[in-house]
């Protein structure tokens, strides 16, 4: 198996056709390898990844690159795509996306990688379909450039909170400043403020031609339970919405907290993604 899994190439022009159909058929829960796709191509060069299938890319589709994200496929392709991730040095940090593909990956490949730093298997996906139920808070705005020094703390508390990592660790913060400095100048970067200090922020992680994804909601700790959170996160959803796409986020199943605001604001269920961090 090993040395047939050697072998294999990732996939190329011939097969884009098949891969953005695969992608259009999903838009909520694909929408991160979507948005790299309809913007770089399938090169993997410019697609910083590569797409993996067992046999047919229409019914078995992997995204391998810093994160490794199962698209679509029978237990037996995922069985491929566990044994192609471990066939080579690791290059991702995480493995994502919906639960039912994601788990059983993680039981083939666990044994070789060894244990997970942790296992998220229960992320409620949403999406919000309708305008928001509550007032979006007029205050929030788009973050600019000359805003980064300020909104770089609340970026590394956020981060540090959800993902257990110091992101200035290894490079003094350059790496994570310059990827903010991105997302800035993409306008998909949103705060509001109380004079200098960032009280609410949140982002558009990836933001295909369908969907926004939103990621890193956050309210400064000595805010919380004001609301501030709920009127924030409804102003970015609104924010998606007024460029034509569906508002969507995934969240830890046991932060009960932001489950209660989000469905306040209007979010639905429409899946169940499952996160395993790995580096």
């Amino acid at each position: 198996m090993v040395l047939k899994l050697l072998d294999d190439k990732p996939l190329g022009a011939r097969d884009a056709a098949a891969v953005e159909r695969v992608l259009a058929s999903d838009p909520v829960a694909m929408c991160m390898v979507a948005a790299r796709f309809e913007t770089h191509g399938i090169n993997p060069r410019l697609l910083g990844g590569e797409f993996w299938t067992a046999d047919d890319p229409s019914t078995s589709l992997c995204f391998s690159g810093a994160n490794l994200i199962p698209l679509i496929g029978a237990r037996a392709d995922l069985d491929h795509f566990s044994d192609r991730a471990v066939a080579a040095p690791r290059a991702c940090s995480s493995i994502v996306g919906r639960a039912e593909l994601v788990l059983p990956m993680w039981e083939q490949i666990e044994p070789v990688w060894g244990a997970a730093r942790e296992v998220r298997p229960v992320q409620p996906l949403l999406a919000l379909t309708r305008p928001p139920k509550v007032a979006p808070d007029a205050e929030v705005r788009l973050v600019t450039l000359d805003d980064l020094d300020a909104y770089m703390p609340a970026a590394i508390d956020m981060f540090i909170g959800e993902v257990g990592v110091d992101p200035t660790a290894g490079d003094g913060g350059r790496s994570y400043r310059r990827r903010l400095a991105s997302l800035i100048s993409a306008h998909r970067v949103f705060a509001r403020f109380d004079g200098p200090d960032v009280v609410f922020k949140a982002e558009i992680g990836s933001m295909s031609r369908r969907v926004g994804q939103i990621q890193g909601v956050w309210v400064a700790p000595d805010r919380r339970g004001e609301g501030v959170g709920m009127g924030g996160t409804a102003a970015v959803a609104d924010a998606v919405a007024a460029q034509g796409r569906l508002p969507s986020l995934y969240v830890n199943s046991f932060n009960t907290t932001a489950r209660a605001v989000y469905e306040r604001i209007g979010f639905t269920q429409v899946g169940t993604f499952a996160t395993v961090l790995v580096d």
